[in-house]
């Protein structure tokens, strides 16, 4: 592995994985088009793809979802972007306009997800359909999306954790980084004449738990006692991941009253739900 990496550089030294001018974006007729938002809206389409083969599958109607989709992709991007904002708002506040701006990252997940649930409950009021049928056939096309997702922050050199020197390190050249998501563990083991940090892949880690949870999910959802109950195996599976991982990032949007890790105590929060409502309803189906 090189000491001096370029600008556009990504490497994964213990892998012997060396990636050489990886783009933000590429320029079609003279527009730059960031990978980022490619990633993203190739993540919604396979989802949707996904979601109307379960809901086919299911004896549901597909259109239902294609036609659902249209405003929960529209209010979970503003709800992913009004989240990250709010957490985050000493960045923005000296530059407001900068908030419009998605085009190098800021979305979060969470927001993503809390705004998508909100528009699928006021369009199953609307048309009368059952809402947690409706989510249950949804999660695997989320979780598809979230692990597509998270390769939009490997493009933009964001989502990254602590220093690690474990088997999946990644290093990153320092000018491809935010100067204030270096910390001083990774100044402290940067080698005199190099120009790279090593950090945690945590966008890798996030992909791959989602995948896995995405199989676990897909091979039960034929077993599945109750509507809702993929919902809730989603949240508890989900946020477990998340907790962890979040712990290594750094990055963090942090609560302004108590200096946590936001996402973190909503990823525990959405775990002791999860499993709780479980619980309850288990020993309801039990009584009848």
């Amino acid at each position: 592995m090189p000491d001096i990496m370029g600008k556009m550089d990504i490497a994964f030294p213990h892998l012997n994985i060396y990636l050489e001018n990886v783009p933000k974006s590429f320029t079609v007729f003279g527009f730059s088009i960031a990978l980022y938002g490619v990633i993203i809206g190739l993540g919604f389409f396979l989802a949707l793809i996904l979601i109307s083969k379960i809901a086919g599958a299911t004896g549901q109607n597909p259109d239902t979802y294609w036609d659902v989709a249209t405003f929960v992709i529209v209010f979970s991007i503003i709800g992913a972007r009004i989240y990250y904002v709010f957490f985050a708002w000493d960045y923005y506040k000296d530059n407001p306009i900068s908030v419009f701006n998605i085009r190098n990252g800021g979305l979060a997940i969470y927001g993503g997800v809390i705004a998508g649930f909100l528009t699928a409950f006021i369009y199953c009021r609307i048309k009368k359909v059952n809402f947690f049928l409706l989510t249950d056939t949804i999660m695997p096309g989320l979780l598809l999306g979230q692990v597509m997702g998270r390769w939009g922050n490997f493009t933009n050199r964001e989502a990254f954790g602590e220093y690690t020197d474990n088997l999946f390190a990644m290093r990153l050249p320092v000018e491809a980084v935010r100067s204030g998501e270096i910390t001083e563990l990774m100044k402290a083991h940067m080698v005199e004449g190099t120009n790279y940090i090593q950090v945690s892949p945590t966008f890798l880690y996030e992909s791959m738990w989602n995948l896995c949870l995405l199989i676990i999910i897909l091979l039960y959802i034929k077993h599945k006692k109750f509507d809702g109950e993929i919902v809730l195996l989603y949240l508890g599976g989900y946020g477990l991941g998340r907790f962890w991982i979040e712990g290594l990032r750094t990055d963090q949007l942090i609560m302004h009253t108590t200096g946590l890790p936001v996402s973190q105590m909503l990823a525990m929060c959405l775990v002791v739900f999860s499993v709780t409502a479980m619980i309850i309803k288990r020993l309801k189906m039990r009584e009848k």
